[in-house]
């Protein structure tokens, strides 16, 4: 990838941009039900409001950040490292940066991370998300099934330790 991709901790001042990437999640979604435009946009910030509390009360020390990409804001990564598991929490990107690599690249690195303190990383994902695909394929496996999220975990190998 011959971009520049990073990570940069999240400000206040991405609170708009934030929601904007959450409704980029769900614009599928919410384009099947038939919904007219002002219900379409409510229900996404209600919902992002409703995640955020969320996460903010079961994950007290995440790390929030904002995906680059060439300078650009493209999505949002929250990390927790408090425990003795690496929680990715969320990993989002606009729409128009989804299957381009990124998410992988971002994803490798935090394996990395991972590996040099001797940690598995762990994350939830609904069954029917395609992003699950693209975890099977960086080595997560299925660690608990739920009827509508899967846990999933990868683990270092001794070689990746170091």
């Amino acid at each position: 990838m011959s971009e520049s991709v990073g990570l940069r901790a999240y400000v206040a001042e991405d609170e708009a941009f934030l929601q904007r990437v959450y409704a980029s999640t769900r614009a599928e979604e919410l384009a099947r039900i038939g919904w007219d435009t002002t219900q379409q946009q409510a229900f996404p910030q209600m919902q992002y409001q409703a995640q955020r509390r969320s996460y903010l009360v079961q994950f007290p020390a995440a790390e929030y950040y904002i995906i680059q990409r060439d300078a650009e804001d493209v999505g949002r990564m929250i990390v927790d490292r408090s425990s003795d598991v690496l929680w990715l929490i969320d990993i989002s990107l606009l729409s128009e940066h989804r299957s381009a690599g990124l998410g992988g690249l971002l994803i490798g690195d935090l394996q990395a991370q991972a590996a040099r303190v001797g940690k598995p990383v762990a994350l939830h994902v609904a069954k029917a998300n395609r992003a699950r695909h693209l975890y099977e394929r960086l080595g997560f496996v299925k660690t608990v099934d739920g009827d509508i999220y899967i846990e999933m975990a990868w683990r270092p190998s001794a070689e990746q330790m170091g």
